[in-house]
C-alpha cells in the first residue's frame, strides 16, 4: 500500500506578553493527539523554534511526549546553528523519552557541502537509539543539501529520512533516486499529500493539519481508495485550508481560537491577520472542521 503519512507540525502557545504558555501548548497537543494523524513534528518552524530558549524547548519536548506518546509518533526537532546546542537538545530529547528527531541544516552562516556532511556525521555519532531526519529548508537556512550529499548522509548510522521544505516535488524525486528504498522522505508542502508519493515521498509534514486535520485525512483516504472523483473533492478542501491558513502561525492561532483551543498568540514578528482574513479563517473552521 502507498504510504501517505500526515505528520502534523505543531504550533506553540504564547501569552500576550510573549511568555511561553505551557498549558496552552498542552491544549494544542491534546487537540493534535485527537486528530487521527500519524504523527507530530514538534519544535520546528511552525513551533517558532528560533525564538525558544533551551529550557523552553526541553519543557515542550517533555510535554509533547507526555501528551502524544502512545497515541502517535513524535518527531522532535533539535536543530540549532551549532553542534554544541544540537548535542544538548538531543540529550534532553532522549531524556524525555522521544525516539525520533529532526535536525535542520546549520543556518545564518553559509556551510560547504563538506561542512554539512561533517555536521550530520557528528549528529549521527551522538544519536544511537534515535531515528534522525535531515531537515532541508534552503529558504530559511541559506544552506542546501544537493542529492549527492543526501546520498552520503543517508549512509550514516541513525539517519533514516529527510523532511524537505520549500522545494518542488522534483527535488524530492531527485533525493529518492539516490537514497535507499527504506529512507523516508517527507515533503513540507501541505497540498501535495495525494501526489507526493509519485515523487517518492511517504507523506507530508503539515502545519495546517494541526488546526484542520479533517480535510487531510479525507484526502489521504480518498487517495488510498483510488477514487479520482473523491480525491478531486477532497483536494478542493485541502487547497481551501492551505489558501486560508497559508502555513502562518498567527492565522493558526485564530483558527485555534475559533475551535475553542487556548493557543494564545505568537512570539516572532509575524503579522496578525486582518479582519477579512480572520473572517475567512473562521468560515473555513466552520466548514472544514
Amino acid at each position: 500500500m502507498t504510504r501517505r503519512d500526515i505528520i502534523t507540525a505543531v504550533p506553540v502557545a504564547f501569552a500576550d506578553d510573549g511568555a511561553l504558555d505551557l498549558e496552552g501548548s498542552r491544549a494544542i497537543l491534546r487537540f493534535v493527539a485527537a486528530s487521527g494523524n500519524e504523527g507530530a513534528f514538534v519544535l520546528g518552524t511552525t513551533g517558532e523554534f528560533p525564538a525558544l530558549s533551551f529550557d523552553e524547548r526541553a519543557a515542550l519536548t517533555r510535554a509533547s511526549v507526555e501528551e502524544l506518546g502512545g497515541r502517535m509518533r513524535v518527531i522532535v526537532h533539535v536543530g540549532a546553528p551549532s553542534l554544541f546546542e544540537v548535542r544538548r537538545l538531543i540529550a534532553a530529547t532522549r531524556e524525555a523519552g522521544a525516539t525520533e528527531v529532526a535536525v535542520i541544516t546549520p543556518y545564518y552562516l553559509s556551510s560547504s557541502e563538506e561542512g554539512l556532511y561533517d555536521f550530520f556525521r557528528e549528529v549521527s555519532a551522538v544519536s544511537d537509539g534515535l531515528d534522525v531526519y535531515v531537515y532541508v529548508f534552503r529558504d530559511r537556512t541559506g544552506n542546501f543539501v544537493p542529492a549527492p550529499l543526501m546520498a552520503r548522509l543517508a549512509a550514516l548510522p541513525n539517519i533514516v529520512g529527510a523532511k524537505i521544505s520549500g522545494e518542488p516535488l522534483a527535488q524530492v524525486a531527485a533525493y529518492r533516486a539516490v537514497v535507499p528504498e527504506d529512507f523516508v522522505l517527507y515533503t513540507g508542502s501541505d497540498r501535495d499529500l495525494a501526489v507526493a508519493s509519485d515523487s517518492g515521498a511517504q507523506g507530508v509534514v503539515s502545519g495546517i493539519s494541526s488546526v484542520l486535520p479533517r480535510p487531510f485525512r479525507a484526502l489521504r483516504d480518498a487517495a488510498a481508495g483510488g477514487d479520482e472523483a473523491a480525491v478531486a473533492r477532497a483536494q478542493v478542501d485541502v487547497d481551501t485550508a492551505v489558501d486560508v491558513i497559508q502555513g502562518d502561525m498567527a492565522r493558526m492561532k485564530v483558527a485555534y481560537a475559533a475551535l475553542g483551543v487556548p493557543a494564545g498568540g505568537v512570539r516572532m514578528a509575524i503579522d496578525a491577520p486582518d479582519a477579512a482574513a480572520v473572517a475567512a479563517i473562521e468560515k473555513a473552521v466552520h466548514e472544514l472542521s
